[in-house]
């Protein structure tokens, strides 16, 4: 099995839909780190698992400098923003969302 890791930061910001009262649901911004673990039995025919460029690409084209709320059709918490990427990325097995040096999400395609 070849595996892979892509950490990339994605400037971006947010407000989330709580059924409480918090100030995370006014809109702010986060500095997130996201890492993207992808596995394969197989090297594709470019002798890769996935081309880390097309990893940023999309993260990156779909995420950075925008209102998540915009661009995502879901609650943009981390946990839902970490289960999005591993469903975007057909290699992808976990995603870590880190939205705070003391706050991470992770999804893992179990």
């Amino acid at each position: 099995m070849y595996y892979i890791k892509k950490t990339m930061e994605v400037s971006a910001s947010h407000s989330l839909s709580l059924s409480y009262e918090s100030k995370c649901t006014n809109l702010h911004g986060h500095n997130w780190v996201i890492t993207v673990y992808c596995k394969s039995e197989k090297l594709n025919a470019d002798g890769m698992v996935c081309d880390f460029t097309h990893i940023k690409e999309l993260l990156k084209e779909k995420l950075d400098h925008r209102n998540l709320n915009e661009v995502l059709p879901f609650n943009p918490t981390a946990e839902n923003i970490a289960r999005w990427i591993v469903d975007s990325i057909e290699e992808c097995y976990r995603a870590d969302v880190q939205e705070s040096a003391n706050n991470i999400a992770t999804y893992i395609d179990e």
